[in-house]
């Protein structure tokens, strides 16, 4: 990798033209150019935030024998794909399980490149609705009622980096963990659940501040009123994460929720899994056999609802862009800005002095990112 000095190019809000001082791996300064030092051609922004990965290009953070080797290779892949920082998704599992995947992920940390990029981990159930179509493929017999007690093991087992839990509002016990969770800096986010408006704002009471890709973890079959996806959209305290994949949700729903919320509380997130890469098939993932179609879609065909993505989160940018005519600036910002905000990322996720140089640089062509540069800490990882 090489150490970067400067770097020119069109900033990713304004597509003014910039000049950006990297010293010690950190953005020192930024200052405009004029045009007679001439316009550059690619844009730059900060690197993207992915709070839902699961898996990369056959690597499976859930699997039980995860080498080091793997896990750093999935980084590698990851960054490629203009995502520098992100947090590995676990689904519900056995206790057993679970403690083995934490203890492994968190043996994975000790490595100074993967450090690096991965901030935290991201706990989606067990502790969610144990209702067929909310569970969607999660694997139901180990879905179970909120546990401080246990949670406490996961913790101690990755070593303190569990940074977000996904639970539903409406199962016993849950108010409680929400409370124990936000006394330890937890993010608490809505998932997975058939909660009632009242149980929703009351976990959002509680310190619930995200709805973990909301539109999905869904029945097929709701009521059209009394459901749990319009409380979460009216709670103005919860930011809604969405995969906007172009499979998960529809392209007016991307559309209502983005004038619903609007584009500083919209998180993009990937919930991309080990199967993007792979050629389509059936393959097993969350111990149930999936079909992943020539166009990404992964489906459960006996549970009949989605399995996960097999887009990385760039095309979610992309996405909203074209389905909401938002501005690129704005997209950025919903896999980057916002994300950062959530988890007090306080060193990324914008460009400015003192943070960290976590940079891509690209084209955008007609709402097409073509990264080809991503910088880490000041140094080149890839220039294609």
């Amino acid at each position: 990798m090489n150490d970067l000095a400067e770097i020119r190019a069109l900033h990713y809000e304004t597509a003014g033209p910039v000049r950006i001082e990297i010293k010690n791996g950190l953005i020192d300064n930024i200052s405009e150019i004029s045009l007679h030092e001439g316009k550059p051609q690619l844009f730059v922004a900060p690197g993207l935030i992915d709070n839902q990965i699961n898996g990369y290009k056959g690597i499976d953070f859930s699997n039980l024998n995860l080498p080091i080797e793997e896990m750093r290779m999935a980084v590698e892949s990851i960054r490629y794909d203009g995502v520098t920082t992100f947090f590995p998704a676990i689904l519900t599992g056995s206790h057993a399980n679970l403690m083995r995947i934490f203890r492994n992920l968190a043996e994975a940390l000790k490595d100074e490149e993967i450090r690096s990029s991965v901030r935290g981990f991201h706990l989606e159930g067990p502790y969610i609705s144990s209702e067929e179509g909310y569970y969607g493929c999660h694997p139901s017999g180990h879905i179970r009622k909120p546990s401080w007690e246990e949670f406490a093991h996961y913790q101690e087992a990755a070593d303190g980096n569990i940074r977000q839990v996904t639970i539903a509002p409406e199962v016993e016990g849950c108010i409680d963990f929400i409370d124990n969770c936000i006394r330890n800096n937890i993010v608490v986010a809505i998932g997975h659940t058939n909660a009632s408006a009242e149980q929703i704002n009351k976990a959002v009471d509680h310190g619930a501040r995200l709805s973990t890709h909301l539109g999905n973890g869904c029945a097929n079959l709701i009521d059209r009123h009394r459901n749990p996806l319009w409380p979460q959209l009216a709670n103005d305290l919860l930011t809604t994460t969405i995969i906007a994949d172009g499979h998960h949700l529809l392209p007016e729903e991307l559309q209502v929720f983005y004038k619903v919320k609007g584009p500083k509380n919209i998180v993009l997130t990937s919930d991309v899994t080990h199967l993007y890469g792979m050629a389509p098939g059936k393959y097993v993932f969350s111990g149930s056999e999936i079909i992943l179609t020539e166009d990404g879609l992964i489906t459960n065909p006996v549970l009949n609802c989605l399995a996960g993505a097999s887009k990385p989160l760039r095309a979610g940018v992309e996405n909203m862009m074209k389905y909401t005519g938002c501005k690129l600036g704005e997209a950025i910002n919903m896999a980057t800005l916002n994300v950062a905000g959530i988890y007090d990322l306080s060193d990324r996720g914008s460009l400015e002095p003192g943070k960290r140089a976590d940079l891509i640089l690209f084209e955008n062509v007609d709402n097409i990112l073509n990264i080809k540069q991503i910088i880490i800490n000041g140094k080149i990882i890839t220039n294609t």
